[in-house]
């Protein structure tokens, strides 16, 4: 138990007194960056989606 507790002191202090924490602007900016990038994936899934279901869609078609 005495290792549990060592264990749980040394991580307090160290992500209080050692970790860098982003400011409100970096963490905002970091946040932005992240959607757009979200957003742009997003946005190839979707047209690669519509393509395959386009090209599904016209091959099934021709067969009947």
């Amino acid at each position: 138990m005495a290792k549990v507790t060592e264990y749980i002191k040394e991580s307090y202090e160290e992500l209080t007194d050692k970790v860098t924490w982003p400011t409100w602007s970096e963490l905002q900016s970091s946040a932005m960056l992240v959607l757009v990038a979200a957003i742009i994936i997003a946005l190839i899934i979707l047209g690669m989606d519509q393509a395959f279901g386009n090209l599904l869609h016209y091959f099934y078609k021709s067969l009947a």
